[in-house]
């Protein structure tokens, strides 16, 4: 899936048992010109939904069976879990503290407002969008990274530390110009053009600080 495939695939997923105030809010933001799902508890919605849909969930804390709360726990522990914001009756700061640690990243109290709400809905689908974006973008450059010899690395590693190519050179045992030679092979490899692009690549990819370090 593209970029793009990726966005016109988003949804807001909204979960509440309350049929008359779901469709209304199903009609709301289909109003707005955003793709929706509407589910009546949390089993409805695991059934009919991929392990970790991309989009936004609205989520009713007062679900029949497994409970909202009980819903958010799964979501916040899969990879991948879209925003969850909580539309909810119960207006106290206490279940919204919980909420918030739980993982959802806001609380609506009903009766909803659209001029709040559909700011608040935009902003996640833009978060999820962009955090599936680097989640493909990693996945290709893990892909070239992969193709990388050991020596290549070790020069990866050693450019991203700003260590010269004489010592470099010293580690792999052999000459400055060898260096230079496999490191301008090893940014054709993983599609780099800079040590600015370098130091973004390894930041995407997550390599530990400790790997920089010089091999005894």
């Amino acid at each position: 899936m593209n970029e793009t495939q990726l966005r016109d695939s988003s949804a807001v997923h909204v979960i509440d048992d309350d049929d008359g105030f779901r469709r209304a809010l199903l009609r709301l933001l289909q109003a707005a010109g955003l793709r929706t799902s509407g589910y009546r508890c949390a089993g409805e919605f695991l059934m009919h939904t991929a392990s970790t849909p991309s989009g936004c969930i609205l989520l009713d804390l007062g679900l029949p069976g497994p409970s909202g709360f009980d819903l958010l726990r799964s979501m916040v522990d899969r990879p991948s879990c879209p925003p969850v914001i909580i539309v909810t009756a119960r207006d106290d700061v206490a279940t919204s503290v919980q909420a918030m640690k739980y993982g959802a990243i806001n609380y609506i109290v009903k009766p909803i407002c659209a001029g709040r709400l559909l700011p608040i809905v935009r902003h996640a689908l833009h978060l999820d969008s962009e955090e599936r974006i680097r989640q493909l973008q990693r996945a290709a450059l893990r892909s070239r990274f992969d193709t990388l010899t050991e020596d290549e690395r070790t020069i990866f590693l050693g450019t991203l530390c700003s260590r010269l190519n004489k010592q470099l050179a010293a580690e792999l045992g052999s000459c400055e110009r060898t260096v230079k030679m496999r490191r301008a092979r090893m940014m054709r490899k993983v599609g780099l053009r800079s040590v600015p692009d370098l130091v973004r690549a390894a930041r995407l990819l997550e390599i530990p600080a400790e790997l920089c370090a010089p091999r005894e």
